[in-house]
């Protein structure tokens, strides 16, 4: 079972309660379903009802909940939908338009709540790479 030191590089640089959310969710899934994906996945989907990523760490939700249709439908490792890689997209068009200041996201004047999305998914993609290359 993790350790604090084999937390994912974007959980290292958040809240402690976002890693001890983390931590205590992949722990019982891995004493439920073994070590693997499927604990990682578990332990994220449990993350990502109560916090956001927002660049390359996680921060808490103004409103806990299930971020994106496949969250809220379930079924980890079933992939009907594509997730919105932590982006809370269930959130306000203005919460994701001032998250979308906050990372300096070109453009965002113009865009709509799915283009926001698909933005803050990127972006943060590209920081949480650009951070882990260090």
């Amino acid at each position: 079972m993790p350790g604090r030191e084999e937390l994912p590089s974007t959980l290292q640089r958040s809240p402690k309660e976002a890693q001890e959310t983390w931590l205590k969710t992949h722990d019982s899934a891995v004493r439920e379903y073994g070590e693997g994906q499927r604990a990682h996945r578990t332990a994220f989907a449990t993350l990502k009802r109560s916090f956001e990523k927002v660049g390359d760490h996680w921060e808490p939700k103004p409103e806990r909940g299930p971020s994106d249709e496949q969250a809220r439908r379930g079924g980890a490792g079933k992939r009907a939908k594509p997730t919105s890689g932590g982006v809370n997209a269930r959130a306000s068009k203005q919460h994701l338009y001032e998250r979308a200041q906050e990372l300096d996201v070109s453009g965002r004047s113009s865009m709509n709540k799915e283009q926001l999305i698909e933005a803050l998914r990127k972006k943060s993609g590209r920081q949480t790479r650009r951070t882990s290359q260090r």
